[in-house]
């Protein structure tokens, strides 16, 4: 069990896509700061006394198929790089955990979402604007495998992993 800690809820890679996200993610997010493996959150904080209810959800979205998504590009985040997902299913099922948990969402987790995995972080514009320059040289879109959902606690550190859903369908 979780004791109180604020919850996140990230998507998972497939084997090969996990491993060359995570890769990247190594050479260009600052050590210091690369606390956690690569991922693609879908919430930032839920209270932690909803734990037993996420997971019986978890569990019951990941009996199915796996989502289908693309990484569709390059993002700048001022001090960063990400790469943008598109999913009209994973939309769908953040959609419908958040329509189960309505009213206990942060102004962040209520906010537009906008689906990214992000590469660097916490570095200079200059530094962000040469990673984007390097990956845009042969990119295209591509299918993105996505292998499950993860729970984390938030402890002020690197997260704590709850439990893990893959995929079953």
């Amino acid at each position: 069990m979780n004791a109180g800690s604020p919850i996140i809820v990230t998507a998972l890679f497939a084997g090969e896509d996990h491993g060359w996200l995570e890769g990247l993610r190594r050479r260009h997010f600052p050590p210091e700061r690369n606390q956690v493996p690569v991922h693609l959150t879908l919430f930032h904080h839920l209270p932690p006394g909803v734990e037993a209810e996420l997971g019986q959800r978890l569990g019951v979205i990941t009996a199915s198929s796996p989502p289908r998504a693309t990484i569709a590009g390059i993002l700048n985040l001022g001090g960063g790089t990400a790469f943008r997902v598109e999913s009209e299913e994973l939309k769908a099922i953040r959609a419908s955990l958040a329509e189960a948990f309505r009213g206990l969402l942060t102004p962040q987790d209520q906010a537009g979402w906008r689906p990214h995995i992000t590469i660097q972080n916490k570095v200079t514009p200059a530094a962000a604007k040469a990673l984007q320059q390097e990956l845009s040289i042969g990119f295209s879109i591509r299918p993105l495998g996505i292998a499950g959902l993860q729970s984390w606690a938030y402890r002020g550190g690197p997260w704590q992993p709850i439990r893990r859903h893959p995929f079953r369908g």
